[in-house]
C-alpha cells in the first residue's frame, strides 16, 4: 500500500492519503474530524484502500492553516483536493465519507462543489451547526463551514450549560443520554433555523447512504436520518438513496481499521463502552454493526 501526506501549505488542504498497489480508479474523501481525531481517518482510508479503493483522509481543524476548532471551515479546501485525485491520480469516481460531524462535509462537499457521485453519511446530522472554539465548550456566533467566504446555514446549539459529556436522562430520548444531545434536539425545535439549515441532499446528484442507531448517545442521528429520507421522498429524488437505522446501535459506527493492522485499537473497545454508554449496553449488537455497515458501504460503492 502506498501513503502521502499533505499539508495546506503545499497542497491547500491537510491530510493523508492510503492507495492500493495497484492503485484505483474510484477514490473515497474520508471526513473524519480534526487532524488529532479519536479515530483517525488514514485508519479509515486505510481500510477503503484494502477493498480496492483509493482512500484519502481531509482534516477539518487541528493543524497549521486550518481552524483550531469546529469554526468557519472552508469547503474550498476541498476543490484541490479533488483537483488532486481527478489530475494527479486520474481517478473516475469519487465518494465521499462522514462519520458525526464529517457528516455535514460529507454532504455539503456534494451540494456545493458538485461532482460527486457517492455520499455516505454515518451518525448523520441533518443540518450544519454553529461553530465552536477549540476548548470544545464556548460558540463562536458563527457557522461552522464557509462557501468562498460566506457562512454556511446553521442552527445553534446551546452549550452554555457545560458538562456537554455528561449523561443525563431525557425524556424525548426515553434513555440517558449525553447532555449534548438535549442540546441538539434543542436546537432543532427551531424549526424555522432547521429549515433554513437543512442539507440539500436533492443538490448533490450523487447516489446517498445514511447509517444511524437508536442508541446515538452524543445526538438523535436516527431523526436526522430519517428527515433527510423525508427531504429526498419529498424531493422525488431520482438518484438511488438507502437509509439504514441499526436499533439500539450506538453513536460509534460505521467503518472501522483493520483488525489485522490495528489489534491494539481492539484491545481498547471494551473501555469504549465508559465513553459510549449505548456501546457497552448492547456490545454485541454495536460489534454486529461494525460488519453489517461495511458491508452496506462496500456494496453500495461497488454498485453502478
Amino acid at each position: 500500500m502506498k501513503y502521502e501526506d499533505f499539508t495546506v501549505k503545499e497542497y491547500g488542504f491537510a491530510g493523508h492519503l492510503a492507495e492500493p498497489d495497484e492503485g484505483a480508479d474510484h477514490a473515497v474523501i474520508v471526513i473524519m474530524g480534526g487532524e488529532k481525531s479519536l479515530l483517525p481517518g488514514i485508519k479509515i482510508a486505510e481500510r477503503f484502500a484494502e477493498y480496492g479503493f483509493l482512500g484519502l483522509s481531509v482534516s477539518l481543524f487541528g493543524t497549521d492553516g486550518l481552524p483550531q476548532g469546529v469554526d468557519r471551515i472552508p469547503l474550498d479546501m476541498f476543490e484541490p483536493a479533488i483537483t488532486y485525485l481527478r489530475e494527479k491520480k486520474k481517478v473516475a469516481s469519487i465518494s465521499t465519507y462522514g462519520m458525526s460531524m464529517g457528516s455535514v462535509f460529507a454532504a455539503l462537499i456534494a451540494q456545493y462543489l458538485r461532482g460527486i457521485d457517492n455520499v455516505i453519511m454515518v451518525s448523520p446530522t441533518h443540518v450544519p451547526f454553529e461553530g465552536t472554539l477549540a476548548d470544545k465548550k464556548h460558540m463562536t456566533g458563527k457557522s461552522m463551514a464557509t462557501w468562498h467566504g460566506q457562512e454556511i446555514p446553521y442552527v445553534k446549539p446551546d452549550f452554555s450549560m457545560g458538562g456537554m459529556n455528561k449523561y443525563i436522562y431525557v425524556p424525548e430520548a426515553g434513555r440517558k443520554v449525553m447532555r449534548m444531545w438535549k442540546a441538539y434536539f434543542d436546537a432543532y425545535q427551531n424549526k424555522e433555523l432547521e429549515k433554513k439549515a437543512e442539507l440539500q441532499l436533492d443538490k448533490t446528484g450523487a447516489k446517498i447512504l445514511m447509517i444511524a442507531g437508536t442508541g446515538d448517545e452524543a445526538w438523535p442521528s436516527d431523526y436526522s436520518v430519517q428527515y433527510l429520507k423525508n427531504y429526498l421522498d419529498k424531493a422525488g429524488y431520482e438518484k438511488q438513496y438507502k437509509a439504514v437505522i441499526y436499533p439500539n446501535v450506538s453513536h460509534l459506527t460505521g467503518m472501522m481499521p483493520s483488525k489485522e493492522k490495528n489489534k491494539m485499537l481492539y484491545r481498547m473497545i471494551p473501555f469504549i463502552g465508559f465513553m459510549y454508554k449505548s456501546f457497552g449496553k448492547y456490545r454485541q449488537e454495536c460489534m454486529e454493526a461494525f460488519e453489517k455497515a461495511e458491508k452496506e458501504i462496500i456494496d453500495f460503492l461497488k454498485e453502478k
